[in-house]
């Protein structure tokens, strides 16, 4: 499917990046950045739109010449082969992926499915989409910190920390990067791994942390925070997770692994409490008055206690720093949710559904 406005120059194209899972809140970050930045090459979205898939999150660019959506699955092998011969990519960067603790507790096996089985029907596709040519070819595989499993009050995951899932959504995860380096090792396909830390920023799927406190905040609701809420995560803005995918893609080194972090821990309270102030003040509160909406609940099961990243390899290797503070993002990012209160709602009721629909007409 393109998108209206004309077919992509072909012509023009110097390179034709495939960018699975283009539509949800990193990649679509991903998607905006490599339009803009690479008018020459032809970035191809290929998305199934599952619940956490939204094409209104790129309205901004879905016109752009050297853009092209296709919705696809990648559990269907039938369907990736196919977009595969159309487009015969030269890189693809792989964001598609299941990514809720809390869903893939409910329901671990869709995690295999997608996490699992769809990253090795992608990396099959590639294979036999290169054969022999792979020289100039990449397969960018974007992954978690959680695959590391949980730290105590000190340290930092780095690229040599032993795998220690503790959830299924990490287990599936974790999977996924074993297969994706076997494939390295056994068939010498040129692939690139980074693990990142927590993202935030706009479009973010409400049911995440960060937006749900906001909307919760905005309106009145109770604030849940699992357990004792001492939970320690690092927060890295998504348009610097963005900058970091493109320069990974372009300079890093094959076979390799880049871990991208924020340098931004916070506990879960103080995280909830920080995102109270910012929005009375936002919202012209008496200060403090969100805190109250505070309500401890009952802990989620296998809850890793510390993720901390340390990004010394992607710093010394190619120059990549995060560009936004905690607290700088934090308040950019509330102010966008007030700011965009209309896409929130059609999240929230299930509108944002039917754009695909709107935009090409099946």
């Amino acid at each position: 499917m393109r998108p209206r406005g004309g077919a992509p120059r072909y012509d023009m194209t110097e390179k034709t990046i495939l960018v699975t899972g283009g539509a949800g809140f990193i990649g679509s970050h991903v998607v905006r950045l490599l339009v803009r930045k690479y008018p020459d090459y032809h970035i191809v979205n290929l998305d199934a739109l599952t619940y956490a898939g939204n094409l209104e999150n790129l309205r901004d660019v879905d016109q752009a010449p050297n853009y092209t959506f296709e919705k696809a699955d990648i559990r269907d092998m039938g369907q990736l082969q196919a977009v595969f011969s159309r487009y015969h990519p030269d890189g693809i960067i792989h964001l598609a992926a299941e990514s809720h603790v809390d869903r893939s507790i409910n329901n671990p096996a869709a995690f295999v499915e997608t996490n699992v089985l769809g990253t090795v029907n992608l990396l099959n596709a590639a294979r036999q989409v290169w054969k022999d040519a792979q020289e100039g070819k990449r397969f960018y595989h974007i992954s978690t910190d959680e695959v590391y499993g949980s730290l105590g009050d000190e340290g930092f995951f780095t690229e040599e920390t032993p795998y220690d899932p503790r959830s299924p959504y990490s287990a599936s995860k974790a999977a996924s990067d074993h297969f994706v380096r076997a494939y390295f090792h056994t068939y010498g396909l040129p692939v690139l791994l980074s693990n990142c830390s927590n993202n935030y920023g706009p479009y973010h799927f409400p049911e995440k942390l960060i937006p749900l406190m906001i909307n919760n905040i905005r309106e009145g609701k109770s604030l849940p925070v699992y357990g004792d809420g001492q939970y320690t995560r690092d927060w890295l803005w998504v348009e610097d997770h963005a900058a970091a995918i493109d320069l990974i893609f372009h300079k890093g080194r094959i076979g390799e692994t880049y871990n991208i972090g924020g340098n931004n821990e916070w506990k879960n309270i103080d995280l909830v409490e920080k995102l109270c102030d910012i929005m009375d003040e936002l919202l012209g509160r008496p200060a403090g008055s969100s805190r109250e909406l505070i309500t401890f609940v009952k802990d989620r099961p296998g809850h890793d206690r510390r993720y901390a990243i340390d990004a010394g390899k992607l710093k010394d290797e190619l120059g990549w720093e995060p560009t936004i503070r905690a607290e700088e993002g934090f308040r950019k990012t509330a102010k966008w949710y007030l700011e965009n209160e209309a896409w929130l709602r059609r999240i929230l009721t299930g509108e944002y559904q039917k754009y695909y629909e709107a935009q090409y007409g099946v």
